[in-house]
């Protein structure tokens, strides 16, 4: 077919040099002239038309034409989004699905939209939390490296973000990294990149990846990316101030309500369901399909005491975006008021959910190994989450083996991983919850008290289920014992005493010595976190309003 097609082409170079060459020997002689004109341009025309044809016989196969951009609507918006980096809406995207699709049928070899209908069906699965779009996503990003196997980075990029969207971190940061080492300057290569990394528990990759992206790239997706790296590391003020800039900077709808659905659920990790709650109604008054933010709102909601709004919100949210976290939820808000049945019911559609997940490739493990260390077999919990660890040792991960561990009768071990997770710098009253009960079942007293106050504080409404248990079970471990801890002979220090200098000294002495713990705590974490990313693009603090 291709070689038909190319001696056709070289027929028509032939036949329009031959026009070409009489029509000009016509022009140049005259009318009853001598025939030696025409004969000559004959003869160049021949020529020509050989020479034509060579060069059409021997230059390499065209790839066939790029697809026009598509129409001003909701196709057109989509591909801005999509190829920008930032999410789009449903039906904007079933638009560009539709667009190019009806391109490649007739243009198979063009790689740059095969490229971009993979990324259309990945959003499409991740804006529906659909699993059965990414097969799709993969095929047409592996036809994409078909026509073009060499320097195809589009589609090496989206299938690392379809790698992602798996939960398959450690093949999403392999193909992000190949990418960079060939193009580091792509800054569409640092998010996928980043998520692998978090995914991965590599926060010094994270953070140097997102200082890289900040360089490149402005704007509210880079933000937002930002934004979860700091949250990653604890640092909750730089987080927050990065998502009011993301918000202010977003260019779409769908964008502003995705950074306000963000701010949202930092501000209920803080323990403040109001702050939160106002975000989440923001982002639904700014895109009514941002079903994220009825998930959060019915948390906020649940925390406030309005179990029958979050009810309503939960079952909203499935209905349209049935994420496995949602299910747990929900089935734990009915646990939490007793309603057993209807808690079962959604515990076994999340099992059903994680199946269907399963079969397109992704790997709910760690909401399945959450599931069944409260609610199943916690022994097949651990099976679950060591296979998951190995994998993706991510502090969130640790957390919930070190859990599962402590259900399983392995407390010891669980508390090794359940400090580690505490120890990551993320700022979780989940995981000082698990560390607390772990330390209480082995006799440390102290620790467990002190982990039970720091997950009340971090966020008193952190479960429905559990919130409650923290608060009993720090009101069953009673005050510390009075004089202050004991030596190693069980007596209690003597108390600084004296007046004037003596006293001065002594306060002195305390200070110093809460500075130099407090130095030496941060030294021990120094060794684990990595230095401070910055925005580079932003405003700096101080210029920020």
């Amino acid at each position: 077919m291709e070689i038909a097609k190319t001696e056709q082409d070289a027929d028509a170079a032939r036949r329009a040099a031959w026009l070409s060459a009489s029509a000009a020997a016509r022009r140049t002689s005259p009318r009853s002239g001598p025939p030696k004109a025409l004969k000559r341009a004959v003869r160049v025309a021949l020529a020509a038309g050989v020479l034509i044809g060579g060069v059409v016989l021997i230059m390499p196969d065209d790839p066939g034409p790029k697809a026009p951009p598509p129409a001003p609507g909701p196709a057109a918006r989509a591909l801005t989004a999509v190829t920008g980096g930032a999410p789009a809406s449903v039906a904007d995207v079933t638009a560009l699905i539709t667009d190019r699709a009806a391109w490649v049928r007739t243009h198979p070899k063009d790689e740059a939209s095969w490229a971009v209908l993979g990324s259309a069906y990945l959003e499409r699965g991740v804006r529906g939390a659909d699993s059965s779009f990414y097969p799709r996503a993969e095929w047409a990003l592996r036809r994409s490296l078909e026509v073009r196997p060499k320097d195809n980075l589009d589609a090496e990029i989206a299938l690392a973000a379809l790698a992602n969207a798996r939960h398959d971190y450690a093949a999403a940061r392999t193909l992000a990294e190949s990418v960079r080492a060939r193009k580091a300057d792509r800054w569409t290569l640092y998010p996928p990149l980043i998520e692998a990394y978090n995914g991965l528990g590599d926060a010094k990759g994270a953070a140097k990846a997102v200082e890289r992206l900040l360089e490149l790239r402005e704007g509210s997706a880079a933000l937002t990316q930002a934004a979860e790296v700091y949250r990653a590391h604890g640092w909750r003020e730089d987080a927050s101030v990065a998502l009011d800039e993301a918000v202010a900077h977003a260019t779409s709808p769908v964008q502003k309500a995705a950074s306000l659905v963000a701010a949202g659920d930092l501000a209920w990790e803080r323990g403040e369901p109001e702050a939160a709650l106002a975000r989440y109604e923001a982002a639904l008054r700014t895109d009514p399909g941002a079903h994220a933010a009825l998930a959060g709102r019915a948390r906020a909601g649940a925390a406030l005491g309005k179990k029958a709004d979050a009810q309503r919100d939960y079952l909203a949210a499935v209905a349209v975006l049935p994420r496995p976290e949602y299910l747990l939820e929900l089935g734990e808000l009915y646990e939490s008021q007793g309603l057993d049945g209807d808690a079962r019911t959604w515990f076994d559609k999340l099992q059903e959910l994680a199946a269907r997940d399963g079969s397109n490739g992704v790997d709910d493990a760690l909401v399945l190994g959450r599931y069944e260390a409260d609610h199943g077999s916690a022994h097949a919990a651990v099976d679950r989450l060591e296979a998951e660890w190995k994998a993706h040792p991510s502090p969130a991960v640790e957390d919930a083996l070190g859990w599962a561990m402590y259900r399983a009768g392995e407390s010891e071990e669980g508390l090794t991983h359940a400090k580690k997770a505490t120890d990551s710098g993320v700022r979780s009253a989940l995981f000082s919850y698990h560390q607390a009960v772990i330390e209480r079942e082995l006799g440390q007293s102290g620790a467990a008290r002190r982990h039970l106050q720091d997950a009340l504080r971090t966020n008193p409404y952190f479960s429905p289920v559990l919130a409650p248990k923290a608060k009993e079970a720090l009101t069953a471990l009673g005050e510390p014992p009075e004089g202050g801890p004991r030596d190693m002979y069980g007596h209690v220090a003597a108390a600084a005493s004296g007046s004037g200098s003596g006293s001065g000294s002594g306060g002195e002495s305390s200070a110093s010595s809460d500075a130099s713990s407090n130095q030496s705590g941060q030294s021990s974490q120094g060794a684990r976190r990595p230095a401070k990313p910055r925005p580079a693009k932003p405003a700096k603090p101080s210029q920020r309003r």
